[in-house]
């Protein structure tokens, strides 16, 4: 795998350069000299996310509300904040 950094100028006078380099590796795209996009391929992108389950996918589980939650009471006390 093969990491490509543009800035932001960079990527936009050469975008189909970026996206072919997008094809080995992720292409970071800086803004000011700090990272700000990430540009990877379709198939990247779905090898590193196709394991990972949504909060929302799980709340929709069959049988999540025969799950007992409780939530313990804090003792900690509430402040008011501060705020000059």
């Amino acid at each position: 795998m093969t990491i490509t950094t543009f800035s932001s100028r960079e990527f936009n006078q050469a975008v189909s350069e970026a996206k072919r380099a997008a094809n080995s590796g992720p292409v970071f795209i800086t803004d000011r000299g700090r990272p700000a996009h990430v540009l990877m391929s379709m198939e990247f992108y779905r090898r590193i996310t196709k394991n990972q389950e949504r909060i929302a996918d799980l709340l929709t589980m069959p049988g999540i509300a025969d799950i007992d939650f409780e939530i313990p009471s804090s003792r900690e006390r509430v402040r008011p904040a501060d705020f000059s």
